[in-house]
Parts: structure tokens; C-alpha cells; sequence
């Protein structure tokens, strides 16, 4: 998600080229100089990454990606079009929906970041799922991730925003995922089952039915089974495989976290700038500036708890404020994690899917 999102933004956009950023091979950068940065910016200002990476996306999510795959060759063919017309705003616009991260720019990411002496954890499966597992068995402070499936595999902390603060001048908000349950007025499994009924990966959607709705119908009949009874089979898709997703969602692969002991090790400076000078072509002064802000930041021994990046929590809704389904709160509901979150003001920029631990780097 973050390589995505780098390389999405991180362009050259003089003479109206908008390319990624390349080295002299012609070998894009992008991704790099973004986690790179992004990196920094979280060491310097007291947190300590860790960094997940997706493993085998599972079989429920291959109907989706089949999608994902069909609306990219759609957009190649438009971004063809728009070329040869030189219609600068529409090649943009598919630019972006052709874009994707290719393992190899994974695998140089890895590289970058354990020569940084960052933990790098490979998923078994869906990395929003091992973020959520680390979370909850104490490992990291909180799961860094705009995929709001993060809270729906159980994650007690989810951190939004965390990448977009500074650039989109956007609040960080600390969603705690028992605040939302309270809010919400629902248990667990429900609250699974409204995400599902809201939308997910892992099986078709509903016509009609938003964040709004789902919670709204929810609460009213108790179950899922029971909200598909109130619908009527003409308006549930005939691949609706509801049950497999909601066991999913509760029992999905996860790193074992009793074999997980994070350390962040001394970076290896020497092979940090031989990677990204000799083998990437990054500008040899440029990487020395930021060698030196690595020292810097591993240098001091000072921690500062959370407060001081997020600035003081406000909670958005008041404790023993419960939904009720009979007034239309959309806001509350929408995305569930509205429901009870803590939002915090923040002054910069970092990554997800990651977990987030306390403490300076």
C-alpha cells in the first residue's frame, strides 16, 4: 500500500512528463526515495516503524483481484488513447489506475529498509491481518494502515491518516477498536458481519446497501442470516459467500507472534549508501544528507511517548453515546471507525500498512 502510494506521487512531472523517477539505468525510484523519506520522518520524530508486507493473497480475494486486473487493462488502453491524443489530465488520471508494485520493488524495499535497521515482517497472507495480530498480542502500539480491514481482523489500535498528514494537511486519527464496538452497541462477530455487509474483499457486494444501511439493518435483526432473510434472495447475489468470509476474517493466517522479538538494529551505514549509490544511482551528496539524519536519529536515547507527535487526543463521540439505528448517522457509522475514534493533530508524514511502536528509533 505505501509502495503504491509512492509510486503514485513521487513523479516527474517537468514538460508534463509525469514519469516516475528513474536512475541512470532507467530503473524507477520512486518507491525508494519514498520509504527512504517517509522512514526518516517517523525515526526523527520519535516512533519506531515496523514494516509488513503482504504474503499469498487468499483464494476468497482472487474474484477481486480478477476485477482489479480487468479495470487495469481498461485503463492501459485509455492511457494509449489519451498519449496520442496528448491529453495531459486524462493520462494523469490512467496513469494512476495502471500503476502497480512489482515484487521485485518489494524485494528492494526489504533491502533498503533492513539495511536501515528496520523490522521487516513477511505476512503469511493479507498484511492487514498480521498488523492486527501484532497489535493485539502487545507487540506494537498500533496497526498503521488506511484499509480499515485492519479493525475487522481485530486489531485494538488502528492509526489513519498517518501518511497523509502532512502532504494532505489531514488529521491523524487513533481508532480503538473497543470504543467502536461501545459506540456501536454491537459485539465483535457483529461487527464483522456489518463489514461485510458494508463491503469487503472477500465476496460480493450487496446493491444498495452502504455503511449506513448495514448498520442500520444490523442492529434491527441481530444477525447477518437474519438481514438476508428481510431482503429477500432476488436482492443477495448467488456468490455471496458470506460465511467464508466472516471465517475468514476470524481465523486468518497471522506471523506467531510468541516468535516475534523486534529489534532495531544499528544500521549498516557502509552498505546503506553502497545500495543506494551504486546499485540504485542515487546522488552520492544527496545520500550523505541522509545518512547523516539516520545517525542523528539513532544517536539519541530520548523517548517520547505518542502524545508528542499526535498532539492531545479528542474523542469525537462521548463515551456512552450508543447508535441508534433509528436516527440516520451516517457519519457514525460510515467506515465504522468513526464511530470511536480519538483523533490527534499530527506535523508529519508516515507509512502503512505498518505497525507503529513507541518510543524513539
Amino acid at each position: 500500500m505505501c509502495l503504491y502510494q509512492f509510486l503514485i506521487m513521487i513523479r516527474d512531472n517537468r514538460a508534463g512528463s509525469y514519469q516516475n523517477l528513474t536512475n541512470e539505468e532507467g530503473k524507477v525510484t520512486s518507491h525508494l526515495v519514498g520509504m527512504l523519506s517517509r522512514t526518516l520522518k517517523l525515526m526523527e520524530n520519535g516512533i519506531k516503524p515496523v514494516y509488513v508486507f503482504d504474503g499469498k493473497p487468499p483464494e476468497l480475494k482472487l474474484g477481486e483481484l480478477a476485477q482489479r486486473r480487468a479495470k487495469r487493462e481498461a485503463a492501459e488502453k485509455s492511457l494509449a488513447e489519451a498519449q496520442e491524443k496528448g491529453d495531459e489530465e486524462q493520462i494523469q488520471k490512467s496513469t494512476k489506475l495502471t500503476t502497480r508494485v512489482t515484487k521485485e520493488q518489494n524485494e528492494e524495499t526489504k533491502t533498503l529498509l533492513r539495511l536501515m535497521g528496520v523490522p521487516v515482517v513477511e505476512a503469511p497472507s493479507e498484511a492487514e491481518a498480521t498488523c492486527a495480530a501484532l497489535c493485539r498480542d502487545g507487540k506494537v502500539y498500533a496497526a498503521a494502515t488506511e484499509d480499515a480491514d485492519c479493525l475487522t481482523f481485530g486489531t485494538k489500535i488502528l492509526v489513519r491518516n498517518l501518511m497523509a498528514a502532512e502532504s494532505q494537511k489531514k488529521q491523524i486519527m487513533e481508532v480503538h477498536l473497543d470504543r467502536v464496538l461501545e459506540q456501536l452497541n454491537i459485539s465483535m462477530s457483529q461487527f464483522i458481519d456489518f463489514c461485510i455487509l458494508s463491503g469487503c474483499d472477500y465476496c460480493d457486494t450487496l446493491k444498495g446497501v452502504g455503511p449506513s444501511t448495514a448498520i442500520r439493518l444490523l442492529i434491527q435483526h441481530g444477525s447477518l442470516e437474519k438481514v438476508l432473510e428481510e431482503l429477500g434472495p432476488e436482492k443477495v447475489p448467488e456468490n455471496f459467500r458470506y460465511q467464508d468470509a466472516r471465517q475468514f476474517f476470524q481465523e486468518c493466517e497471522a506471523v506467531n507472534t510468541q516468535e516475534v522479538d523486534f529489534k532495531w538494529d544499528e544500521p549498516d551505514y557502509d552498505g546503506l549508501a553502497k545500495f543506494l549509490v551504486e546499485q540504485c544511482s542515487f546522488n552520492k551528496e544527496r545520500v550523505e544528507n541522509y545518512l547523516a539524519r539516520l545517525r542523528k536519529t539513532k544517536s539519541s536515547v530520548k523517548q517520547r511517548p505518542l502524545d508528542s507527535f499526535f498532539g492531545a487526543p479528542k474523542v469525537v463521540i462521548r463515551d456512552g453515546d450508543k447508535f441508534d439505528p433509528s436516527k440516520k448517522r451516517g457519519a457514525a457509522a460510515k467506515g465504522a471507525a468513526k464511530a470511536g475514534a480519538n483523533k490527534r493533530k499530527a506535523p508529519g508524514a508516515a507509512g502503512g500498512p505498518a505497525a507503529a511502536k513507541r518510543g524513539r528509533a
